[in-house]
């Protein structure tokens, strides 16, 4: 028989009258919505509004508790409740935080305070890998570095520079 055993660092969370408060989500208008304590973990990492245009019309915590619902319900933007904000704002927020980085620090963030939180470092300090999961590793790397050397090769022999230096000497 073989018995698991969970890491000092790692605690159990165990439904007491405490945990319940803490996690309790019914006074919030969706599970997915951001309580105060959240939002202000979150807020300082998103960019302020570009200087020169227009002011934002549209609340940043709306914005990300609109981005939460969709993440949390799986929904199609088509399908975001009214009470949200419109699925292009959504939609252009969402495409611009992806281009910029800022989804990334935002998860980045997160991750730090579940982890320091679950008695963690910061970063994970092990990794289990299997022979297969190398394997493929392996060939995507060489199948890569193959490709880059064919566009490199492609494009100098397209190149009117390349072409002209060859017809010369």
């Amino acid at each position: 028989m073989i018995h698991w055993a969970l890491p000092d660092s790692m605690e159990v969370v165990r439904w007491t009258s405490e945990n319940r408060v803490r996690y309790d989500r019914s006074k919030l208008r969706y599970p997915s919505d951001l309580t105060d304590a959240e939002w202000a973990h979150v807020a300082p990492v998103i960019p302020p509004a570009r200087r020169g245009g227009n002011r934002r019309h549209a609340d940043e915590r709306e914005v990300v508790n609109g981005l939460m619902y969709i993440l949390s319900t799986g929904c199609q933007w088509r399908a975001i409740p009214k009470d949200l904000p419109p699925r292009s704002t959504l939609y252009d927020y969402f495409d611009l935080w992806s281009y910029d980085g800022t989804l990334d620090r935002l998860h980045e963030a997160l991750y730090v305070k579940c982890r320091e939180q679950a008695g963690r470092d910061a970063s994970p300090t092990a990794a289990i890998l299997d022979s297969q999961s190398v394997k493929s590793a392996e060939k995507g790397a060489v199948a890569s570095t193959r490709m880059a050397l064919m566009q490199a090769r492609r494009s100098k022999a397209r190149s009117g520079i390349s072409s002209s230096i060859r017809k010369a000497s």
